[in-house]
C-alpha cells in the first residue's frame, strides 16, 4: 500500500475546490471581529410548548488561518474538554478527500483538503459556545450572513460526507488538453506531442505526436506522460 502525503498547498482557490452545493461557503465570508457577540446576534432557539428553550444543533462553517485547519480542530477539541462544552460543541471536521496525483509520470496517493482555510463545526449556538470557537487559536471568524453565523443545510452537509467517504479517489494531473508533453515510458517513449483529450475514468491520454511529418494520434496511460 502506498504512503498516504497530506498536502497543505497554502496558495488554494476555495472556489475551485468547493463544490457548487455548498454556496455557504463558496461565497467570500464576512469574519467578525468584535471580541464578544451581541446577544442579538444569537439565533433564538426554538420551544417545546413548555416554554422551555430546546437547543439546536447544526453544521457552522468556521475560516482559519490558512494552512491552520488541524491545528484549529486540534485546538478546539481541547478547549470543548477543558470548557466542559460537550453539550454544546459535538463535532469538527477539516473535509479531506483522497486523490491520486500524476506528476511527471509518477503516481502517489495523498489526502487533500476539500476547502483550505475552513472547518466545519457540529454546535448549538448559544452566546457561550459562539465565545468558545471564536475565541480558538486560529479561528479568524465564522462564515455569516452579516454578523449572524449561518448554518449549512442538510443536503450540504450529506454532499460533503459522501464526498468525503467516496470509495474511488479523484485522479488529478499535471497537464492539461493542448499541452506540449513527452511520453516518457512505453512503446512511444521518447515522442513530444500535444494532448488532444484526457480520460480520467480510462487512466489514460491521448496524445497527438508526429509520425513522418503527420500527426497521429496515440493512447497512453496517464502515468506515461510527463510535461516538459
Amino acid at each position: 500500500m502506498e504512503e498516504k502525503e497530506i498536502v497543505t498547498p497554502e496558495n488554494e482557490n476555495l472556489a475551485s475546490a468547493t463544490p457548487e452545493a455548498v454556496e455557504a461557503i463558496e461565497a467570500e465570508p464576512e469574519v467578525e471581529t468584535a471580541a464578544e457577540m451581541p446577544a442579538a446576534e444569537v439565533a433564538a432557539p426554538a420551544e417545546d410548548g413548555t416554554g422551555e428553550p430546546v437547543p439546536e444543533k447544526a453544521w457552522y462553517v468556521i475560516h482559519t488561518y490558512s494552512g491552520y485547519e488541524n491545528k484549529v480542530k486540534k485546538n478546539l477539541e481541547q478547549r470543548t474538554e477543558s470548557m466542559s462544552m460537550h453539550d454544546y460543541i459535538f463535532q469538527i471536521v477539516v473535509p479531506t478527500e483522497e486523490e491520486i496525483e500524476i506528476r511527471d509520470g509518477q503516481r502517489r496517493n495523498v489526502e487533500r483538503r476539500i476547502f483550505p482555510g475552513y472547518v466545519l463545526v457540529q454546535m448549538t449556538l448559544t452566546k457561550e459556545s459562539w465565545h468558545v470557537v471564536r475565541n480558538t487559536p486560529g479561528v479568524t471568524g465564522f462564515v455569516s450572513s452579516g454578523t449572524e453565523p449561518i448554518p449549512l443545510r442538510q443536503e450540504e452537509i450529506d454532499k460533503i460526507i459522501k464526498r468525503m467517504e467516496a470509495e474511488e479517489p479523484t485522479i488529478k494531473v499535471s497537464f492539461h488538453r493542448g499541452e506540449r508533453v513527452q511520453i516518457i515510458s512505453g512503446p512511444f517513449a521518447e515522442f513530444m506531442g500535444t494532448v488532444d483529450a484526457i480520460s480520467m475514468e480510462k487512466g489514460k491520454a491521448t496524445v497527438l505526436v508526429s509520425f513522418f511529418g503527420r500527426e497521429t494520434p496515440v493512447e497512453v496511460e496517464l502515468t506515461q506522460v510527463s510535461r516538459l
